[in-house]
């Protein structure tokens, strides 16, 4: 999936070596001058277009009774630039997402842009609020980040910056202040040894779900899961029961433990799989939602939220966030 952060990014821990420079409820961030240069609307070429449902030749197929029609978030979330990786509070009462203006433009070249990263957008009054710009760097500093998780004052990021052991390392962050700060490297052990891609932490902290193409899988991209004993990750354990010689990633786990969603290619674009938790074993995956439909988070109510790519021609033009309301 063209816009996730962990695909964008392979060139641009080259760029950042050249230019640096020394130096559950979700919190409230403040926002300040220093922390939104530009704003996503006025980033957006003016040749862009926005897409819509009714323009869309390839829209998201549903495959389960239990819920709605998708349809995509308001245009307070959704502009003609691409919303992806979205990260959805378990109230639903903040939503955080990755954003770049033009799916066109390398990452190289979105490093310098001013925009492209992680935004969130509060909920109140059962409307989404104008986003912001997640700061996660020095002011004049180099970086990319995307694929977010957030607990508690805690954010997990994907980023590609000085200081990575791999073109793209996993992050972590402390809200304090009013501010993200104390960002470290999540270590040797998750970045190198265990080759974490994009992941996803259960509710209680103990168990860690990615993808990774890590030695030991079924072959291509597999999800593999990481206990914590003692404060340490351990080994991770290949998920058997939903991966294939294909790709499986993207994970998310409900906050029960019990079901495992995840992205899978299904006829040829990304399709939205669920496995559920039946005595401690995960079962055989359901197709949910198809047709360039993948990155799934659930909130608390069981509602989907997810990345639709729309396609015209074979070229992306840009994509949003939807929803699938469960009934």
């Amino acid at each position: 999936m063209k816009c996730a952060l962990y695909v964008l990014l392979l060139l641009v821990l080259a760029v950042l070596s050249g230019c640096a420079t020394t130096s559950s409820t979700s919190p409230v961030e403040s926002t300040t001058p220093t922390q939104i240069m530009k704003t996503r609307e006025g980033s957006i070429p003016a040749s862009a277009i926005k897409m819509i449902p009714e323009t869309d030749i390839l829209p998201p197929i549903l495959h389960s009774g239990d819920y709605y029609e998708p349809v995509p978030l308001s245009a307070v979330i959704n502009t003609a630039g691409a919303e992806d990786s979205p990260f959805i509070i378990d109230d639903a009462s903040v939503l955080y997402f990755f954003f770049t203006p033009d799916v066109t433009i390398p990452a190289e070249e979105q490093l310098f842009d001013g925009v492209t990263g992680i935004w969130v957008s509060y909920q109140k009054n059962g409307q989404w609020q104008p986003a912001q710009r997640v700061s996660l760097q020095d002011e004049n500093e180099l970086a990319l980040d995307g694929c977010e998780y957030v607990r508690g004052n805690e954010i997990w990021f994907c980023s590609a910056r000085v200081g990575n052991y791999r073109g793209i390392d996993i992050w972590v962050a402390e809200f304090r202040d009013g501010l993200w700060m104390d960002w470290k490297n999540a270590g040797e052990k998750l970045n190198v040894e265990y080759e974490i891609g994009e992941f996803h932490i259960t509710s209680d902290g103990s168990e860690l779900y990615f993808h990774s193409d890590r030695a030991g899988g079924a072959g291509g991209v597999d999800i593999w899961v990481s206990r914590k004993i003692n404060g340490e990750w351990q080994t991770p354990q290949n998920i058997t029961a939903v991966n294939t010689p294909e790709t499986e990633g993207w994970p998310f786990v409900t906050a029960d433990g019990n079901e495992l969603w995840f992205t899978r290619f299904y006829l040829g674009s990304p399709a939205i799989f669920v496995s559920r938790k039946t005595n401690g074993q995960w079962g055989e995956p359901e197709l949910i939602l198809s047709q360039f439909a993948g990155e799934p988070t659930l909130d608390a109510a069981g509602n989907i939220y997810f990345i639709h790519h729309y396609y015209i021609d074979g070229r992306m033009i840009e994509a949003d966030i939807y929803v699938a309301y469960r009934k």
